[in-house]
């Protein structure tokens, strides 16, 4: 399935993409960063960097921690976290409709695969 993939790119280097919002939407789906991690067949490391670095990203705090202890450490987004995702999603929504027919004349063009 051909799909559109939005990557921003800010002016200082840092960038937003489909990876880092998906993580984000596992955390609020599961709870914890390391649940979100397996659910994604990613190391722990790996999304707790990610993670942080999204949180930094921003003047308002994107995820809100709770750290391990007796029943484990808890992590959910906070309402920023929340309409970055929805922000993004959009953005990805709109990209889709406005480039369909691009898309599809693409498509259309497209060689068929090797055979094996």
């Amino acid at each position: 399935m051909t799909r559109v993939t939005i990557r921003i790119d800010f002016d200082d280097g840092r960038h937003l993409g489909h990876g880092k919002v998906r993580l984000l939407e596992m955390v609020e789906v599961h709870g914890s960063i390391s649940s979100a991690a397996r659910a994604m067949d990613m190391s722990y490391r790996r999304a707790w960097l990610l993670a942080d670095e999204v949180n930094r990203m921003f003047t308002t705090p994107v995820l809100a921690k709770q750290l391990g202890g007796k029943g484990g450490g808890h992590a959910r987004l906070t309402d920023f976290g929340r309409l970055l995702v929805s922000h993004y999603r959009e953005i990805e929504r709109e990209s889709k409709l406005a480039f369909a027919d691009r898309i599809a004349a693409l498509e259309h063009r497209l060689a068929l695969p090797a055979p094996d």
